[in-house]
This record gives structure tokens, sequence and C-alpha cells, in this order.
């Protein structure tokens, strides 16, 4: 009789696990958890996608299919890089060769086929882009395709002196008008944190038509080489720090725009999830942490998640999203300011001691 107490205790206690509701809504998707894997080259392998879902992940974003690829093959970009070689060659070295990228255009088309076909989590495709134009016609292909949403990641910082903040903010309010009106799935819009306001933007892209918001992209600053004398790309994972700065933005976003939030960047382990979500998050993407920990480590977040939840009392996500963002602040402006005066008196007060 004593020998089944123990293990009577550990079914109440696997119950009680279970019982924590982990589902959230993104994208007019329900999604069985906020555990979501996020763009990368480990999402052209069918198996990668299937072992996702045997882990826990409750969608799957595919890597990026680039405006590149699409003009390159309809000879647009070749033709261009060709003329450009007699009046600057230097120019054409900086273009990566475009079977680095793996999958071209009509096999990423047959990649989202096989993936709906193998896993039954929903499939996000994924298009990197700066600009319009022919290439927007694959967002079309991409819907029929069978993908249950898009994710248009515009990479773009401005470099040149005479464009000016509206001009980049109305190149990704245009995008996503061009891409909302070809695709009747829904669209999220992944950002950068170099906006002058934030806010604003993120007003402006729910307005035209972004269901979510991807919070953020990463800057990839490249490095010089000081022995060759060339510059050449540099490529760090992640780390737990990156997650701040997220955070820092959802939490002031939340409740404040039309869009669903998505924190990408900085998510390790089940405290990321949870921060993600209290700031007002609906999922947390990581990719990072999957590389470095194996794809298996999706377990050990859910495990931790539903384990914290249990103890803290929580008997699902939703009663914990957005309550510790910005929305109960009633002057979230003073608030900050504030929070940076404490932030640099508390770091005054640990060098003096």
């Amino acid at each position: 009789m004593s020998d089944m107490i123990p293990t009577a205790v550990a079914s109440a206690e696997s119950s009680e696990l279970q019982a924590v509701d982990l589902s959230t809504r993104y994208l007019g998707l329900t999604l069985k958890s906020p555990l979501v894997c996020s763009a990368s080259p480990m999402m052209e392998d069918i198996d990668n996608l299937r072992r996702m879902e045997d882990a826990g992940a409750a969608a799957v974003v595919l890597h990026s299919l680039f405006e590149e690829q699409i003009t390159l093959e309809s000879h647009d970009l070749d033709h261009h890089l060709f003329h450009s070689n007699e009046s600057f060659a230097e120019a054409v070295s900086y273009f990566p060769e475009m079977s680095d990228f793996g999958l071209g255009p009509e096999r990423y088309l047959a990649h989202i086929q096989q993936a709906k076909a193998a896993i039954d989590i929903p499939v996000v495709a994924s298009l990197n882009c700066i600009s319009g134009g022919s290439w927007l016609e694959w967002a079309t292909r991409m819907e029929a395709a069978g993908a249950d949403a898009l994710e248009l990641n515009a990479y773009f910082l401005a470099t040149d002196a005479t464009v000016s903040g509206a001009a980049v903010e109305e190149r990704y309010l245009q995008l996503i008008r061009d891409v909302k009106t070809r695709v009747s799935i829904p669209v999220s819009m992944k950002l950068s944190p170099f906006f002058s306001s934030i806010p604003h933007i993120a007003k402006q892209l729910a307005e035209a038509g972004a269901d979510g918001l991807v919070l953020f992209n990463r800057f990839y600053q490249p490095d010089f080489d000081l022995n060759a004398l060339e510059v050449t790309p540099s490529l760090t994972l992640s780390t737990p720090d990156a997650l701040l700065l997220r955070l820092h933005w959802v939490a002031i976003l939340y409740g404040h725009v039309g869009a669903d939030l998505a924190v990408t960047g900085g998510v390790h382990t089940a405290d990321g999830v949870l921060k993600s979500m209290m700031a007002g998050a609906k999922v947390a993407m990581m990719t990072s942490a999957l590389l470095r920990h194996g794809i298996g480590h999706l377990r050990d977040v859910e495990s931790a998640l539903r384990a914290w939840m249990v103890e803290r009392e929580y008997g699902s996500i939703e009663l914990m999203q957005g309550s510790m963002s910005h929305r109960s602040v009633a002057e979230p402006a003073a608030f900050e300011r504030a929070n940076y005066m404490k932030v640099l008196r508390a770091g005054a007060m640990a060098w003096r001691s």
C-alpha cells in the first residue's frame, strides 16, 4: 500500500501539469502553446519539422525565400548584375551566390506542400523582401501551396542620407498593403528596432493590414578582417540578454496596436517564454536555443513552463498575457524616464561601493 502512494502522488502531479492550458491565439490561428520555431536553415529539412512538432512546437516559420532569389530566377537580377559588372565591378562581389540559399522559388513552394503533408501544426511561410515588384505574386503562390500564414521579413537599413525616416516607413507600409491585397491568409511583419518611433510604425502597420508584428529582426553586422583587409560576414547565436529589448517594446505596444505581437530573439528558456507572455506577446519564437541545445530542448522548455504555472497557480497562458505591460501604467513616458534614472543611479552606487 505504501509503495502505491508515491505513484499516486506522481500521477496526480502529472495530471495537474497536463491540465495547464498553454493554448494561445496568434494570427487568427489557435496554437497548442506559445512555443514557435522561427525561421532558420533547420527548416529546410522535413525531418527537422517532424521532430519539432514531436518535441512540442506549436507552429513553425519556414526559412525565408529572398526577393533576390525570385528576381534572379526571372533573370531580372542577373541582367542588372551583368550590366553593373562593367560599370562598378566591386559591387558584384557584395551579392552572395543564390545557390547558397538552398531551395529556389519553385522548390520552396514544393517544400511548403511537403511540410503541410508531414506535420499537423501550422506552417508559416517567410518572404525576405525590401521592395515591391513582380515577385509579390509569390505570396499568392505560397498561399496556394498551403501556407497557413505569411511572415514578411523586410530587412532594410537606410544608408543613403537623402532617404528620410518617413520614406523608410512608407516602404514597409506599402509592402504590407501590396501583400494583403494578394492573399487572404494572415500576414505578419518582422520589424527591426531601428525606427525613430516604434509605436508609430507599429500602429501604422496594423492599420495597413498587418495581422501580427514580430519583434525584432536581428541586425547582422559584418566584421573587418585585419589580415586579409576584407569585410567579412559575422553570425553569432543570440543570448538571453537579447530578450530585454524585445520585452521592453512588446510591453509598450501591448493593448495599443491592433495586431498580435510575437517575440523573437533571446528566447532560450521557459523564463524567456513567461516574460514574453507577461509583456504581451502571443507567441515566443526560438532558433538559437535549438541550434545550441538541440530540437529536444523544446520539451524541457514546455515542461519547465508547465511546472512554473502550476507552482504559481496560473491555469492558462491567457491569464498572464500582458500582465506586466505598460498598458497598466498611466504615464508610460514618465515611467520610462524614471526607470532610466533609477538604472543609472543604481549603477553609480554599485561603482562607488
